[in-house]
């Protein structure tokens, strides 16, 4: 009689590996501060984080909060305060709040069904095969992940088999690229020309590159150290179901006394 399972710990498609394993909230919180949705990509809820992520960056073109920011930076306030849109930025707290608090709550959630899930012990698919894509569980090199993260972002999602992930970060990437000049700029500062790379730059654009930047390689780098832990834990699943008899049992070892440890 086949075992049903009420929880499941990771599901393998040709789209990638999605699994739950424990995360610190505060830490997936404090990545929902540098830029909302990117807390909800972590725990691989792609649809609510792609939705954040859009619409941070729709209300935030339209209230040039960014280009706000750059100028509060240099102390130009009153600039800052000329083109800033009050009108959208009253909009953009609720979403800046709300991906805060849902990405801690989901987090602690989901650690707790982990928790329930790991006793039940349900198997894991570690290869599909289909028609015009094949993904399987295997052990990857976080540093040759965290590498390529840095060389492009979403290129190191696709060595982890994450299309969706690399796919949406593809585009965001090119269009905040494209849009901020970002590699205009860079080109001209190489050259030694440093008024021409700051005159090029938009930097309503180029405020979301950092984050980008480096979530890209935190995303990248944690993902393969817990597909690890996936593929070794899939392993010892099936080793112990296929050649571990179900009378083995594994006996605790004696502590001897500190009267007996003397007498040696």
């Amino acid at each position: 009689m086949n075992k049903t399972f009420r929880r499941e710990i990771a599901n393998v498609s040709i789209w990638g590996t999605t699994y739950i394993h424990p995360r610190n909230p505060y830490i997936v919180a404090l990545w929902s501060t540098t830029f909302p949705g990117y807390g909800h990509l972590l725990l691989h809820k792609y649809i609510r984080g792609f939705a954040l992520i859009i619409w941070e960056v729709f209300i935030n073109q339209i209230s040039h909060l960014n280009l706000a920011m750059v100028y509060s930076f240099m102390g130009k306030f009153e600039l800052a305060k000329e083109v800033l849109n009050v009108n959208y930025v009253y909009m953009y707290i609720p979403l800046y709040i709300f991906a805060i608090w849902d990405s801690y709550r989901t987090t602690v959630e989901m650690n707790n069904l982990y928790l329930l899930a790991e006793k039940e012990e349900p198997p894991v698919n570690a290869l599909t095969v289909k028609p015009f894509e094949v993904n399987y569980l295997d052990k990857r090199s976080p540093v040759v992940a965290m590498f390529w993260s840095m060389t492009v972002p979403s290129v190191g999602q696709l060595y982890l088999h994450q299309i969706i992930s690399a796919f949406f970060t593809l585009i965001v990437t090119v269009m905040f690229v494209h849009y901020s000049h970002f590699i205009e700029g860079v080109h001209y500062l190489m050259l030694g020309d440093i008024d021409k790379s700051t005159e090029v730059l938009d930097k309503q654009w180029l405020l979301y590159m950092p984050s980008l930047y480096f979530f890209s390689i935190f995303q990248t780098y944690m993902n393969v150290v817990e597909n690890n832990k996936l593929f070794e834990a899939e392993q010892k699943m099936f080793l112990k179901s296929k050649y571990q008899s179900s009378d083995f049992k594994i006996k605790a070892a004696r502590v001897k006394s500190n009267a007996n440890l003397r007498n040696i």
